[in-house]
């Protein structure tokens, strides 16, 4: 299955629909992202549609393949078209975008003493779970 980010007002992705691959074929069996943003639109009436890769997060590929814009797209998501990217939401306002990955990084890095923790926007560090 492939899938496509349908994208609103300001790059946001507001839905996420799943194709059969076969749809996407050309008539030389090569698949093609405007064929399925072609179907797309004749099925929903809505013509503004970006290929996504359920397989791709920060910028890998999960299974080796090419990845594809970054990142999933989810709803909340936004396209940005200079980068060619999936980015989600900013979970912090103290966060800040990775060029590379096109996720967002808290500005201290995770601990990584095994123990969980959970990011505190007030003083922006990590607090430890006590669980």
């Amino acid at each position: 299955m492939a899938s496509f980010a349908k994208i609103g007002l300001n790059g946001k992705v507001i839905e996420v629909l799943s194709v059969v691959n076969e749809v996407l074929h050309d008539s030389n069996g090569v698949e093609q992202e405007a064929i399925g943003i072609d179907f797309l639109t004749k099925l929903t009436g809505y013509p503004v549609w970006k290929q996504t890769s359920y397989n791709t997060h920060g910028g890998v590929h999960s299974s080796g393949g090419t990845p594809l814009r970054k990142n999933h797209a989810g709803i909340g998501y936004t396209y940005d078209e200079d980068r060619d990217a999936f980015i989600p939401k900013k979970p912090f306002n103290s966060w800040v975008l990775n060029e590379s990955t096109c996720n967002w990084e808290a500005p201290v890095a995770y601990p990584t003493d095994g123990k969980r923790y959970s990011w505190n926007e007030t003083t922006k560090n990590w607090d430890l779970q006590n669980i």
